[in-house]
């Protein structure tokens, strides 16, 4: 449609169009190769090169039908159009596959999640490259008619005069700009003050929370409580969960492993599967809401329910999903800042869903051995040991073999002893001599309250605090306020961490700046191998501020997380600003070189013969990520962030670039011409001749 509509010749649009379909042909190919899967990142990469792949062909065919408008014929035209554009291509082309190239090498979190991604994207650059400098041309000289041969339509007089009316705004514009390049370049600063700015100020999240038509219920009871006590408040739950109309079926355990990994039998879980999206009107996360003072007029109970996330990193089985743990040698001391830091974390106005694992309300039996005693009584704390196991634990002590199946017997005490305490007293051992010495003989029995488990974390005890984040609230303002908070209430003795997803977005959140920085370094390392300058690589990347701005702003707006989709869209956003600068630039230095043109003359004349192709480059790569900014799609709301920083980048830094790149272009050639000892003469006021 975009090319369509610039270029409103049936054959001209086909030809570029089939840029498409080798680029996605030849990635899957390099994808099989590699073992990759079709994946979200993998599909997201493909979605965003078909706005990305068609660039190169699009920028060809309007260089070769430029030259058939100026009488060439076909062939001719595309063998001068292809041989002047040439270099242009090859250099956008690398420099957005140089983009990725230091996400391959991330480690941690970010270089596991984006290698595909990034492996995905840079071989369907790199394939559209290759087509749009062989076959691209090919295809114009024999598909591509000359002006005279075709008859004007009345819409391509009329869409051409509004072309025409939009070339003649910018070119007065451009000449008020580059007459006046001092208020410009003020612009440029304050722009770049507010793009730091807003780097600072704006949340950042990690991995944003996807609709998979799943919300997980975490169940607790007081400590103590029976399992059939338990399975009583699960069942009454769960009907209450059934009656929402959004909620199709769900699944409820009591007991059994996840209890004892959540903390015990007082613990109960139910994954509630919902209808799929297009039956409700609801969101997961407007359910969950929906759902929370329903469940919280259960006595005695707590319901922790979450959106499950997409990805789950590290950290242990928690009843919410972000975890921070505290580690000391002195227990009292442990539980005790555990308590404390509880209280002040769920006194946060972001979170919710505040717990620990610190349960030390549990009734409990403890054993103590008088080793004097037991000594002279020749008893040994084994024996003890395993006296307490016959009765209590489940001591296998026989097979029963039938004609089929095997049957294990195991001994245990009558019901009605397990759970009397007094029942210890009967308890007998033999020791070593051979005589039956009862347990309260040479050990005290006491009832006592006492931590239901025991953690560890690094060879010390630990305690873990799990917490959920409101809605509309970031993770890295309650990370900031959680670790001030720690070092304001905690003593010395005990250390913290994050752990789980927390532990990875701290992690992220200092390798996405590296990988950011790293990224800029390579494209202008390549530019300037390409170029052989140091100059014209800044003036190329001088766009980035505008588009950086663009985005965030953008992210500001819809009330978004800077979280790792929209990084990754900032990271392209690198690559897709500096194609239209490299359009502008290659031309000006063209003409400076071969009609020995001011810097000033030949850049203006670079921005009005580029702005066809800068303005079809930017839609296309503008309406490939519409979908992905619209949410479209399952999961979409997870990858909406990454489109809006690409639109919104695209279309601030297409109104910026196009009068900021010239007026920078023409103050780094006067600083190249310093460094060579001379300055040409130039004039500030360009030529209002168009080429």
């Amino acid at each position: 449609m975009v090319i369509f509509l610039f270029i409103r010749n049936l054959s001209a649009t086909t030809i570029p169009s089939l840029a498409l379909p080798f680029s996605i042909i030849g990635t899957f190919a390099v994808m099989y190769l590699l073992h990759y899967s079709l994946d979200n990142l993998s599909m997201m990469a493909l979605i965003l090169c078909i706005g990305f792949v068609v660039d190169d062909a699009i920028v060809m065919l309007e260089n070769i039908f430029r030259h058939m408008e100026m009488g060439e014929k076909p062939l001719q035209a595309a063998l001068d159009g292809s041989r002047e554009i040439g270099f242009t291509i090859v250099s956008m082309t690398l420099s957005l596959a140089a983009v990725f190239i230091p996400v391959l090498f991330m480690g941690g979190v970010l270089g596991r999640l984006f290698k595909e991604f990034a492996v995905t994207i840079c071989v369907a650059i790199l394939i559209s490259g290759v087509v749009s400098v062989t076959l691209t041309p090919m295809l114009c000289s024999r598909f591509l008619r000359s002006p005279e041969e075709r008859r004007r339509s009345r819409f391509y007089r009329v869409t051409e005069r509004f072309f025409d009316s939009m070339l003649r705004v910018y070119d007065i514009s451009l000449q008020w700009v580059l007459r006046h390049r001092p208020a410009t370049m003020v612009s440029f600063v304050l722009v770049l003050a507010a793009t730091l700015y807003l780097f600072v100020k704006i949340p950042k999240g990690f991995v944003p929370d996807q609709d998979t038509d799943q919300i997980l219920a975490v169940t607790e009871a007081a400590q103590g409580t029976s399992y059939f006590e338990m399975v009583q408040y699960q069942k009454a739950i769960a009907e209450v969960i059934r009656e929402d109309p959004n909620v199709e079926s769900l699944v409820s355990s009591v007991g059994g492993a996840s209890a004892s990994t959540l903390g015990g039998p007082n613990f109960g879980q139910l994954v509630v599967h919902l209808k799929p999206r297009s039956q409700r009107a609801l969101l997961v996360d407007d359910i969950i809401e929906g759902l929370r003072p329903k469940l919280s007029q259960f006595p005695g109970m707590r319901v922790y329910l979450q959106n499950p996330p997409t990805i789950r990193i590290g950290g242990q089985v928690t009843k919410s999903v972000y975890q921070f743990s505290l580690q000391s040698p002195e227990k009292p001391v442990l539980y005790a800042a555990a308590r404390d830091l509880e209280r002040a974390v769920a006194a946060l106005p972001g979170v919710q869903d505040v717990t620990s694992d610190v349960a030390i309300q549990s009734p409990q039996v403890t054993v103590t051995i008088d080793r004097d005693k037991a000594a002279a009584l020749q008893v040994n704390a084994d024996q003890i040991e395993n006296a307490l196991y016959d009765a209590y634990g489940p001591r296998w002590v026989s097979t029963i073999y039938a004609a089929i199946n095997q049957y294990k017997v195991l001994l245990e005490l009558k019901p009605e002893y397990q759970s009397d305490p007094q029942a210890l007293s009967m308890l007998y051992f033999k020791s070593s001599g051979g005589r039956l010495i009862p347990l309260d003989t040479v050990a005290m029995v006491v009832k006592e309250i006492g931590p239901q488990t025991i953690n560890h974390f690094g060879q010390l005890p630990a305690a873990t605090l799990s917490f959920n984040l409101k809605p509309g609230v970031s993770l890295g303002d309650v990370v900031s306020q959680i670790r001030t908070i720690a070092q304001e209430k905690l003593p010395d003795t005990v250390g913290t961490s994050f752990q789980g997803a927390a532990k990875a977005f701290q992690t992220s959140l200092t390798n996405m700046w590296v990988l950011l920085i790293v990224a800029i370094m390579v494209v202008y390392i390549v530019l300037g191998i390409l170029y052989e300058s140091y100059i014209h690589p800044l003036t190329i990347l001088s766009g980035l501020p505008s588009a950086a701005f663009g985005a965030l702003i953008t992210l500001f707006l819809f009330r978004m997380d800077l979280n790792i989709y929209a990084f990754v869209g900032l990271i392209m956003l690198i690559g897709i600003v500096e194609k239209n600068a490299i359009m502008q630039i290659d031309f000006a230095l063209d003409a400076e070189r071969n009609e020995r043109m001011t810097p000033v003359e030949a850049i203006y004349q670079g921005c009005l013969i580029r702005f066809r192709p800068i303005m079809m480059t930017t839609m296309a790569a503008l309406l490939g990520a519409v979908p992905i900014a619209l949410g479209y799609g399952a999961g979409g709301e997870a990858r909406q962030p990454l489109g809006l920083v690409v639109v919104g980048g695209l279309v601030f830094s297409q109104m910026v670039t196009l009068y900021l790149t010239p007026v920078v272009y023409t103050y780094m050639a006067a600083i190249q011409e310093g460094f060579r000892g001379y300055r040409k003469p130039s004039s500030l006021s360009p030529s209002p001749t168009q080429a």
